[in-house]
């Protein structure tokens, strides 16, 4: 069964269908723009944020690791350049609604479409894994960045909200199989990936569903991305 997956493009959501597994067009890192939301089933798990701004240390506090992490933290809206401005690492936003948040992972600061390695349009969770070697990250809309302890454990759920977005396995969302009702006219979209990063060689599996959808997470998966389905209950 042909395999759908969403693509963002400058903030515009398409559709691109590849064989049996989906991802974007135009490039070798260009993400599947997942969507998400935060309507009350197992929200992701809070996890060691980098900081936000106003919190943590400050500058002047001799160099803490209170104030690195600060540092690390983003806001919502703006450029910036990778090991300048931002710290490599992987990132997180939530609390994004409607998809006004676009984020993109860029290999120069010229604007052109070649540039882009990666993008999104988000609506509520999503994660980012920013690589030394990128330039420059871009975030227009989104709720403020948090950088993610990887090693961080959280209590992870056994449902999750339909339109949440991005979850981490094992933090967020437990391993099992989960099925969800309700879903019309193919918009359900799952992705199960390996990582962060939004590539085409990220993702594990996918599908778009009209009714019924199954899905096994599986230790092999780093991230489980929903978005317009019906909520997913452990089966």
């Amino acid at each position: 069964m042909g395999m759908k997956a969403k693509v963002a493009f400058g903030a515009v959501v398409g559709i691109v269908v590849i064989g049996a597994v989906s991802a974007n067009a135009g490039g070798d890192d260009k993400n599947d723009g997942a969507r998400g939301g935060d309507k009350g089933s197992s929200a992701p798990a809070e996890h060691k944020s980098g900081g936000t701004k106003g919190s943590g240390g400050t500058k002047g506090s001799g160099g803490t690791k209170a104030a690195e992490e600060e540092k690390a933290a983003l806001g919502g809206d703006g450029e910036y350049q990778v090991g300048t401005d931002v710290k490599p690492g992987t990132y997180r936003t939530t609390g994004n609604t409607d998809d006004m948040c676009y984020w993109e992972r860029a290999k120069d600061a010229s604007g052109e479409l070649d540039s882009m390695l990666a993008n999104d349009n988000v609506s509520g969770t999503s994660y980012v894994t920013v690589k030394p070697t990128d330039k420059l990250f871009k975030s227009s809309g989104c709720k403020d960045w948090e950088a993610v302890d990887l090693k961080a454990k959280g209590t992870p759920g056994s449902s999750m909200d339909g339109d949440g977005g991005m979850y981490k396995v094992g933090t967020d969302i437990a391993l099992g199989t989960y099925k969800s009702t309700g879903n019309t006219d193919d918009s359900c979209y799952w992705e199960r990936t390996k990582d962060a990063d939004h590539g085409l060689n990220s993702i594990i599996a996918n599908n778009n569903i009209s009714g019924t959808a199954v899905v096994t997470i599986s230790p092999s998966d780093a991230y489980f991305k929903t978005n317009d389905c019906g909520d997913w209950k452990k089966a």
